[in-house]
């Protein structure tokens, strides 16, 4: 144990020249576990039960939110605030993920991975005690960094365990089963939605007994080798990039305020939504700015991992994916309620042809990588039937038949599937292991973001297009109800046009189906530019070998060959 100075500022040394050596991408900082594959024993299968569950939380909280948020918006009267709900989620979701890559490199996985689930936990508790919505949106922040921490950890906690050709696999089981699972709960959100006042905060409160099933697998069984030596706990904290998470997080909250509130309850022009988006924009390329710079010694995302076109051209697609499938998932449950007239209960049920297809498209994708090692292919189908996909959606109105939008759910659901578990490893490919925390942390901070973009952009072309086509609604009263941002959280019909015509009735479900289209509009650009880039995408070989020093730590060690393959990290 290290007692005096010179002892400390040897350790201290050593520290540094690793994360030199990480910077560089060269060998020799740490011994490495270096092998074939894996060993598949029991820890090994009970860890990916605990990934499964925590994956779960953040499953069930996607898929029940976009169904109950009409009905939580009116509840707790929210108006245009309810943007808020998934906004404040999805702000600290991204902002603090590329930090937990970082501090899982200094404290190792472990403990990270357990304290995420326990934010998660907590506010999931809060948001089912809400009774104001400034209440519910605090705890969707604490819930949100607790999702992103999760979703960076579970991905990481792969890469530690398996070899880059089989991730693929194992991150398309995880996304499969967890969606498979989850394509139940806009069925539960419509049946709790309905069940009567305040039932809605059971969505929350199941995630309680849950989160604390994956705490207690993750103590008993998830222990994981990391560096133990080196500099104490205050030096460790002064090597984390505070500078670069502060800035990451004030440009994340000004670019989502402006997407909030512009083209809703404020135009396009105004002055604030202006300067939101500019210091956004600035404060996203000072961020890349401090990274590069010296004085940044350990940045929270190195500019190496954007060095090649493959890793540049797969972390885009990764944002551009994200904000498709939240496209999907808050845009659907606005037609079926406000276009076609139905329930929350039935929304839910409508949902299941896209729920459903799109764990079989991820874990098939998953499983044809391993298989043949391209990641490529299946990038450019996925595209390419999103942009036909987007498009058929456009053509939706109140007159479409059930099988015409459960067919384009279909088509939909299979072209974000699957490039979705086949990204990063496109991202890590040209990447050397030991960037496998920064590019994973960069990797879910962009998925993150473009899962904010994918529901503030469409929520703001909804409501510029719906306050722009709202004069050609007759009724004064009822133009008044839409107003203001107001038409998203009016969209059940239990809470918006049962006291009117059937004339003005009829008014309103043309806004909104003329809305929409807008919204499936701007989709097929964003699918079509992403198609367009995969054009710059190399395929690179695939490594099958497991390089790793933050593996499953080895009990029972009995011979040589086994004292091999533990060293470092198994």
């Amino acid at each position: 144990m290290m007692t005096d100075s010179s002892s400390d500022q040897a350790a201290q040394r050593e520290w540094s020249d690793t994360n030199k050596v990480i910077e560089t991408g060269t060998a020799g900082h740490a011994p490495v576990h270096d092998g074939p594959r894996s060993p598949r024993g029991f820890r090994f299968y009970i860890v990916l039960v605990g990934l499964l569950l925590a994956a779960l939380l953040t499953w069930l909280d996607g898929g029940t939110i976009s169904t109950a948020l009409p009905t939580i918006a009116a509840d707790l009267d929210l108006g245009p605030a309810y943007v808020w709900v998934a906004n404040s989620y999805f702000l600290t979701m991204a902002a603090f993920q590329p930090l937990f890559g970082q501090l899982s490199d200094l404290w190792g996985r472990r403990w990270i991975f357990i304290a995420t689930v326990a934010l998660f936990v907590l506010g999931s508790g809060l948001i089912g005690g809400a009774h104001t919505g400034a209440m519910l949106i605090a705890g969707r922040s604490i819930q949100g960094t607790g999702a992103g921490g999760i979703n960076m950890m579970v991905d990481l906690v792969v890469c530690d365990l398996v070899p880059l050709r089989e991730r693929g696999k194992y991150m398309g089981m995880i996304f499969g089963i967890g969606a498979t699972i989850s394509a139940v709960s806009p069925l539960i959100a419509g049946a709790l939605t309905e069940a009567g006042p305040g039932a809605w905060r059971w969505i929350f409160w199941i995630n309680l007994p849950l989160g604390g099933i994956c705490i207690i697998v993750m103590l008993l069984w998830f222990r994981v080798s990391h560096r133990r030596d080196g500099p104490g706990f205050v030096q460790r904290i002064r090597s984390v990039d505070w500078v670069g998470t502060g800035i990451i997080v004030a440009s994340t909250v000004a670019v989502l305020w402006s997407l909030a509130y512009g083209g809703s309850s404020k135009p396009w022009s105004d002055a604030g939504v202006i300067a939101g988006l500019v210091t956004g924009i600035i404060g996203l390329l000072l961020f890349a700015a401090w990274e590069g710079t010296p004085w940044c010694k350990n940045p929270l995302t190195p500019l190496r991992l954007f060095s090649n076109r493959t890793s540049a051209v797969a972390f885009f697609l990764t944002l551009m994916n994200a904000m498709l499938i939240f496209w999907v998932v808050f845009m659907f449950p606005i037609y079926f309620q406000a276009v076609l007239g139905a329930s929350p209960r039935e929304s839910g049920l409508w949902l299941l042809p896209f729920a459903f297809a799109f764990p079989v498209g991820a874990a098939l994708s998953g499983n044809l990588m391993t298989k043949f090692g391209r990641y490529r292919p299946l990038h450019l189908i996925g595209f390419a039937l999103c942009v036909m996909a987007y498009g058929l959606c456009s053509i939706l109105d109140r007159n479409s038949h059930k099988a015409v939008w459960v067919i384009f759910q279909l088509i939909l659901a299979f072209g974000i599937a699957l490039p979705v578990a086949t990204l990063l490893p496109a991202v890590q490919a040209p990447l050397s292991e030991e960037d496998a925390a920064t590019s994973t942390g960069a990797w879910a901070f962009l998925r993150s973001y473009g899962s904010i973009f994918g529901a503030a952009i469409p929520a703001a072309v909804f409501n510029d297009r719906f306050n722009g086509l709202l004069g050609t609604i007759g009724d004064e009263s009822a133009r008044a109800l839409l107003s203001g941002g107001d038409a998203y959280s009016r969209a059940s019909p239990s809470v918006s046009m049962g006291e009117f015509s059937s004339e003005v009735r009829d008014q309103v479900i043309n806004v909104y189906n003329m809305s929409l289209r807008r919204v499936w509009q701007i989709g097929i650009v964003f699918a079509g530019v992403s198609f367009l880039l995969l054009f710059l995408e190399k395929e690179v070989a695939l490594r099958q070998e497991l390089e790793t020093e933050f593996g499953l730590e080895k009990q029972d060690v009995s011979t040589s060959q086994d004292e091999k393959t533990a060293k470092g990290a198994v």
